[in-house]
């Protein structure tokens, strides 16, 4: 088992891991670490196991907020695939296209052929 030494608010210590674990465990530190030394900017010097009991918690106290951000996420996907799978399952909506009346498209097929006959004239006319 791995011994990988580690350093948490100046302070060294030693702990064993897994093996191919060690990456994980200096992560972990790393982020303790971070912590402790934002408690001693503002407290100061203080014992080993306070100063190790009160980072602990601060990471806990961000990580409980992560999980909640997370649950919220996760409620709010499920209500979008609720909603996806809601607007699946109506049936298309129906588009109903106006259609020109024969009699009005007739109408405007004749006028059509008065207006050439008309520019035939008038281009006869002109010659």
């Amino acid at each position: 088992m791995p011994q990988v030494e580690i350093t948490i608010g100046g302070r060294s210590f030693e702990v064993a891991c897994q093996e191919g674990e060690e990456q994980f465990l200096m992560t972990a530190a790393k982020m303790l670490d971070t912590e402790a030394a934002h408690l001693s900017a503002q407290i100061g010097r203080m014992p080993e196991g306070r100063m190790l009991l009160m980072a602990g918690l601060m990471l806990a106290d961000r990580t409980a907020g992560l999980e909640d951000q997370v649950r919220a996420l996760e409620a709010e996907q499920a209500n979008l695939r609720a909603h996806i799978a809601e607007a699946a399952a109506r049936p298309a909506a129906r588009i109903e296209v106006p259609v020109i009346p024969q009699e009005l498209h007739d109408g405007m097929a004749e006028i059509a052929a008065r207006a050439e006959a008309l520019a035939e004239q008038a281009e006869q006319a002109e010659v």
